[in-house]
């Protein structure tokens, strides 16, 4: 399937958007639940408030996009980067700072 220039809001459920690619898309204030969006592609995206609960972010990629305001809890963060730098390795220093 195919959107180009739509300006409607996506409200989406129990669905596979796996190996889906968006573009300068808007998705702010989408709600997501029971989503499969692994091996997608986020590109230049407003990703501001999104309201995601039990979705699978595998292998997924996200890059120049607006995530202002996302809260992420209650996740399996195994094996995830933000800006190069391993999930694990900020816990682990943040953790680190608390304990001093």
């Amino acid at each position: 399937m195919k959107l180009h220039r739509v300006t409607e809001k996506l409200d989406a459920n129990d669905s596979d958007l796996s190996g889906s690619v968006f573009n300068d898309a808007n998705l702010s204030g989408t709600s997501f639940n029971q989503i499969n969006f692994s091996g997608a592609s986020l590109n230049d995206s407003n990703l501001s408030g999104w309201k995601i609960s039990d979705v699978n972010f595998s292998g997924a990629k996200i890059f120049n996009s607006n995530l202002s305001g996302c809260v992420i809890e209650d996740c399996r963060l195994t094996g995830m980067i933000i800006n190069g730098v391993p999930v694990s390795d900020l816990f682990e220093a943040y953790e680190g700072k608390r304990n001093v």
